[in-house]
């Protein structure tokens, strides 16, 4: 109990601040495909909603951590807890990968990505992309040798499924993906560089002949950092996990358990909460739109202000309070 109590609490803060997080960038991107109908932007919609069912997921574990050690859950329920909750990482490790493939796509044949990856095509992908997610998470139920012969509660990872379950997923899935991202950003940094030297090529002559020099245009670049670091941020939070598990299953001696349930696999869940975050901070589509979404709050709060302050003062607070909330609603922008 004494050793549970503190996971349980960890536990509990970190799946509240999945779901807040990634509620809030999906609200956010759910208004940019309402205004703009991009089909990239689906894809970043199917990452914070997989975010956001892992965060869901995990807080189910918070009362088995935090209940009497006596009368753990019942190991079918464990198992179906942790189906779900993998199921949901896959979800999200997958929906990075298609990001990552996206934007691939789209500076590989910009000229042909819009037909290509039109709405059904999109569609077809996050079908196909949640079928194999659940397919990934519910396999051990399935596997008997992906099963713990015993089980002793409270429920976790390792309580139900065996390290030779993580074993395959680091084999077949994780690491011929990981080689994959490789290959793909050194592909796109090599033809965003080659669009940007063209593009110094072209300013150069217009300069030379005196003609207007066109603006630089690094949404190559941008989409290349976009990737670098969702990869960078997926690969550093997964890898230790995996590579520990693997190590499990070579060294049966190790006992390595406590290390792999307290600590790396908090890391690797802490990926979905990283991920919302490198959204609203790299993208500024989503970032403006969270500032749009601010200002509408701010703009509630003040208006329901305005309507507490003329029932209780008066028609002269009324007004002083109009001017006042005014000007909270509508601030002057920088640039």
């Amino acid at each position: 109990m004494e050793s549970s109590f503190p996971f349980g609490v960890i536990l509990a803060v970190l799946a509240f601040l999945i779901i807040a997080a990634n509620a809030l960038v999906a609200v956010a991107e759910l208004l940019l495909i309402h205004r703009n109908d991009g089909v990239s932007l689906c894809f970043t919609l199917n990452l914070a909603v997989a975010d956001t069912l892992l965060g869901v997921a995990i807080s189910g574990l918070v009362t088995d951590q935090l209940s009497n050690p006596a009368r753990p859950t019942q190991k079918t329920l464990c198992s179906l807890r942790m189906a779900f909750v993998t199921s949901s990482a896959a979800a999200s490790v997958l929906t990075v990968m298609l990001i990552a493939s996206d934007r691939y796509l789209a500076i590989k044949q910009p000229l042909r990505y819009f037909q290509i990856m039109n709405g059904f095509v999109a569609g077809a992908c996050i079908a196909g992309l949640w079928l194999v997610s659940y397919v990934i998470g519910f396999l051990p139920l399935g596997v008997p040798i992906f099963q713990q012969t015993t089980y002793q509660g409270p429920c976790s990872f390792f309580a139900v499924f065996h390290p030779r379950f993580v074993l395959t997923l680091s084999c077949a899935g994780f690491f011929p993906a990981l080689l994959l991202f490789v290959f793909f950003y050194c592909d796109m940094l090599k033809i965003a560089s080659m669009h940007s030297q063209q593009i110094r090529k072209m300013e150069h002559a217009g300069a030379t002949a005196g003609a207007y020099r066109p603006p630089r245009t690094p949404s190559d670049f941008k989409a290349v950092r976009t990737v670098a670091v969702l990869i960078g941020s997926f690969t550093l939070s997964w890898t230790p996990f995996l590579i520990t598990g693997i190590v499990q299953v070579a060294c049966q001696e190790c006992h390595l358990y406590l290390v792999l349930e307290r600590y790396l696999w908090l890391l690797g869940v802490g990926n979905s909460l990283l991920n919302p975050l490198i959204y609203a901070y790299w993208q500024k589509e989503v970032r403006q739109q969270l500032y749009q979404m601010a200002l509408g709050v701010k703009k509630g709060l003040a208006s329901f202000l305005l309507l507490f302050l003329a029932r209780d003062g008066g028609p002269d607070v009324s007004r002083e309070s109009s001017c006042h909330i005014a000007t909270i609603s509508h601030p002057q922008l920088d640039g």
